[in-house]
């Protein structure tokens, strides 16, 4: 696919990817797609230059959205969030994997169904404004709807989860498993990294193997790399060239190349650039090294 913000990138190889700063960066492309973790902020705090950036995209008038993959906070909890960390992103600018929830919801038949959520309070109110009917984890359900590994206590919540789905398949009766935020790990501070919801999805995968082999269960991922996260994207803003700026290969980097978008990764997350140069199987438009703007 073509056109603007749709171009696509090279074939891998093992050709150097090429190092672009932030300025050079703004006066190519019309519209920046950030990831928030590992590229912004990560859970001590903002990220050097991201404050700046920020400040200065307001300054200059530059469209921009926030996508993440984070389905435990609102788009409003977000914001708060990122205010207090010197970071001011309004609320419409911040595109999380728990909005997508209400179109798969709708498209899927799920309106009305009962579900089981693993998550915090806001990963519930995305199921509940969704359609969905909250259900006690443990409790028969027709679907179960994995959001983030914080909020509910954790080793006891996967155990009663992973019992209602034996019990409920057992029987013959199907589960729609939704996975809302596909990473595996996140960057927690810098060099702590921690599991996430994507993590968990693998783990109850694995168990179904185990007892019904061959049948592949397999929850349906809405996050990056996914296609629904850039259709929302360019739903809401669609003017010209576009670029995401990541810190995953598998997530931001994957999900731009399929969507046909350019994308710039950053060293401050989880990939290590270095691996680049062994011929990665997804590789970035360009490696932006720093989020730093002259005068900014």
């Amino acid at each position: 696919m073509t056109g603007p913000g749709r171009e696509g990138t090279a074939a891998p190889g093992t050709a150097v990817v090429p190092r672009i700063s932030m300025e050079d960066l703004l006066g190519r492309y019309d519209v920046l797609y950030l990831d928030a973790y590992g590229v912004l902020i990560d859970h001590s705090g903002p990220l050097p230059g991201a404050p700046e950036l920020v400040s200065h995209l307001h300054a200059a008038g530059k469209p921009y959205l926030i996508l993440t993959n984070d389905a435990s906070r609102s788009p409003e909890t977000s914001s708060r969030r990122y205010e207090g960390m010197g970071l001011h992103i309004p609320a419409d600018r911040i595109v999380t994997s728990g909005l997508l929830l209400a179109g798969h919801f709708a498209a899927n038949g799920l309106i009305g169904a009962r579900c089981a959520v693993l998550g915090t309070g806001d990963s519930r109110d995305y199921v509940s404004r969704a359609g969905g009917v909250l259900a006690p984890v443990g409790e028969d359900a027709a679907a179960l709807v994995l959001c983030d590994e914080m909020g509910f206590p954790y080793r006891e919540h996967l155990d009663a989860a992973l019992t209602f789905l034996y019990r409920r398949l057992d029987r013959g009766e199907r589960v729609h498993l939704v996975l809302a935020n596909p990473d595996l790990v996140y960057p927690a501070a810098p060099g702590q990294f921690g599991f996430t919801a994507g993590a968990m999805a693998i783990l109850l995968e694995a168990a179904l193997d185990l007892r019904y082999p061959g049948a592949e269960h397999r929850f349906v991922r809405l996050g990056k790399p996914h296609a629904p996260m850039f259709e929302e994207a360019r739903r809401r803003l669609d003017r010209g060239r576009a670029i995401m700026i990541g810190d995953q290969l598998g997530t931001d980097i994957r999900g731009a190349r399929d969507f046909g978008l350019h994308s710039a990764l950053v060293s401050s997350g989880i990939a290590r650039v270095d691996e680049l140069l062994s011929g990665a199987p997804v590789r970035p438009t360009y490696i932006l090294e720093s989020l730093e703007v002259s005068g900014a």
